[in-house]
């Protein structure tokens, strides 16, 4: 039964989780290769635009424009450059209806992938439109379609700012035709799919699509020829272009089966006009696992052919005669102590296990009769046994609450006094070198008088802190109430310590301090979070703006709002603001502030609150309770 029913189940069961995790990499595998072909598109364009930004702050440039001879330059430049296209564009509406152009018109920077139609192509470049030009090769479980040449290019769009000698605003606009360009996608292909990255037999490919169509691939139609021309599936299609989700499946790819991934392409007006497709070839996996299914199924086989006769031949010898002790049990279990098996003097194991189990059943039948005897004795002592034992249980978990309560508090008193003690050294240092400071300045340190002021409050803070935790370590020594502080001057406090920070960023600053509550919180705790606030809403605002704090005394509560008119926060950002290690500003940040933040102002028992509009700012109200005493 085990052989033959439950281990083939199990082995079933087994091979069919394990082919499933299987599938799950690949389907991990090819997601994290498309996000390497993503990031290398995106990194592409960004190249792209910050070359020609770079051509149109050339001082060269603006060399050629004043002797006119322009063309010549940006003929050399593009070829320098690799561009299949570079010209000036003037702000015309013509140029306008480009995203990317009209950006670059307003002094920034942009770069995108673009689908330009024949003649648009023609005019950038002479020959353009024909080098972008592809056959359609039927394909099947693709779309319907009675075009039989795709005529339009997909290009990397870039466009700088460029001020003319005259004072007119113009833009620098290049790009690269992606159409045919089998070096982009062979560097794609090699950056994502590394030698020995995939297992001998399969082979990675990629793909750049024009909506349903291969304008770039290394997948092959034939041997030699690539399958420039041929189409996504009607199923990958819909998925991708009509509901824009991404693709993580197996999938037909020309002429074979493939772990395939695909994602959308989005044009400078924010539509679906491609896809990019990473995946390799699932021959290998699928013939390595029916493999390993054969295999084992073949071990399997061969091995219970071999067994199941030992197996029957071994459990008839044990289970005859644990039939036999199963009954004599019964018996005895039914009342009748004098069942016996006497077993046959043939000196197995079982045999012995039998006549073992006689010897307990005599020794069972004569401890019966001791026992009853001593029943009656028994019920009383256990009793009064059963109460002692309580009431010592009761006395004994008492002690032991107060012995672990003790020693944790005498173990944290004395690491809190230490650190109390290695921080006073460093606030005596600070001190005594302020006060050397002001004896130096002398009739000088009115400049800096506000300044000094702020230090030697921070190191009274400091000093409070230290004072408190000597109090944790020798409450007996202190006593002390809840500390009140106002928010309005702390807020005041830290708009001073932030006060070179908002200048240099250019940044107009509106304080208005309307709140004459006050709150129970740690200064230091409150500063740290209103100081957090601004710098975040400094870093938001890069090229200057506006920056609005203000207090006021709102439901019972001090509310502090900080209000920025800065880049904002998208709204799928937005939740995850308070998440520990989010962030948005990359390496510059560690994603802790506004969870610490958070933290300091829960243990307060007030809240944060965050709303943004993406492109006109974000706004962060800090609620703290107002003390009942205040």
């Amino acid at each position: 039964m085990p052989m033959l029913v439950l281990l083939p189940v199990f082995l079933g069961g087994t091979m069919w989780r394990w082919s499933n995790k299987v599938d799950d990499i690949l389907v991990n595998k090819v997601t994290g290769d498309l996000t390497i072909a993503d990031q290398y598109l995106a990194r592409l364009a960004e190249l792209s635009g910050e070359r020609i930004d770079a051509v149109a702050r050339s001082v060269a440039l603006q060399d050629a424009l004043g002797t006119g001879d322009s063309t010549t330059f940006l003929r050399g430049e593009r070829e320098l450059l690799g561009l299949d296209f570079l010209r000036i564009e003037m702000a015309t509406p013509e140029a306008r209806r480009w995203p990317v152009i009209a950006t670059a018109l307003t002094g920034r920077l942009h770069s995108a992938v673009d689908v330009l139609a024949a003649d648009d192509l023609e005019a950038l470049s002479p020959g353009l439109a024909e080098q972008a030009e592809i056959p359609l090769v039927p394909t099947r479980a693709a779309v319907p379609t009675d075009r039989t040449v795709e005529t339009r290019g997909m290009i990397i769009h870039s466009a700088a700012p460029l001020t003319l000698p005259d004072g007119r605003s113009a833009a620098l606009v290049g790009g690269v035709l992606l159409n045919r360009n089998l070096d982009f996608i062979d560097t794609i292909n090699a950056l994502v799919y590394r030698e020995q990255s995939l297992p001998e037999g399969s082979q990675g490919t990629a793909t750049l699509f024009l909506e349903d169509v291969r304008v770039s691939t290394n997948v092959r139609l034939f041997e030699n020829v690539r399958a420039l021309g041929t189409r996504v599936s009607a199923e990958v299609r819909t998925q991708v272009l009509d509901e824009g989700s991404v693709w993580h499946d197996r999938a037909f790819v020309v002429n074979d089966w493939y772990i395939s991934a695909y994602e959308p392409i989005h044009d400078s007006f924010g539509e679906r006009v491609g896809m990019l497709y990473v995946g390799f070839l699932e021959t290998p996996f699928r013939n390595a696992k029916r493999s390993s299914v054969l295999i084992l199924g073949g071990a399997f086989v061969l091995i219970a052919l071999a067994s199941v006769p030992v197996f029957l031949r071994w459990a008839g010898h044990i289970f005859r005669p644990l039939e036999a002790m199963t009954r004599t049990i019964a018996r005895v279990e039914a009342g009748d102590l004098a069942a016996r098996n006497n077993p046959r003097d043939d000196g197995d194991e079982i045999a012995q296990v039998a006549g073992h189990l006689d010897n307990l059943l005599d020794r069972l039948q004569a401890r019966d009769r001791e026992l009853r005897d001593w029943a009656e004795s028994l019920e009383v002592r256990v009793a009064e046994r059963t109460s002692d034992l309580q009431a010592a249980n009761q006395r004994l978990e008492r002690t032991t609450e107060r012995l672990i309560i003790s020693e944790k508090l005498a173990a944290v008193g004395e690491i809190t006094a230490s650190v109390a003690h290695e921080i006073n050294n460093p606030v005596a240092v600070i001190q005594g070198n302020l006060d050397l400071a002001r004896s130096m300045l002398g009739a000088e340190v009115g400049k800096v008088e506000e300044e000094f002021r702020l230090i030697d409050d921070q190191v009274y803070r400091i000093g409070v802190i230290v004072s408190k935790l000597l109090q944790f370590a020798r409450p007996e020594e202190y006593s002390g109430a809840h500390n009140l502080i106002a928010p309005s001057e702390v807020v005041r406090d830290c708009l001073v310590l932030t006060r070179n920070q908002i200048e240099v960023a250019g940044i107009t600053c509106f304080p208005a301090f309307d709140s004459t509550a006050s709150v129970s919180m740690s200064r230091t705790e409150l500063q740290q979070v209103v100081v957090n606030l601004i710098l975040n809403a400094v870093h938001a605002m890069p090229d200057g703006g506006s920056l609005t704090i203000a207090t006021e005394d709102r439901d019972a509560c001090a509310v502090i709002v900080v209000a920025d008119t800065g880049t904002g926060i998208a709204p799928e950002v937005l939740p995850r603001i308070f998440d520990p290690f989010f962030t948005t500003k990359q390496a510059q940040g560690t994603g802790l502030g506004l969870s610490i933040s958070q933290q300091i102002v829960t243990q307060a028992r007030g809240r944060i609150s965050a709303t943004s509009i993406p492109g006109k700012g974000s706004r962060f109200e800090v609620f703290l309770p107002i003390a009942e005493n205040a």
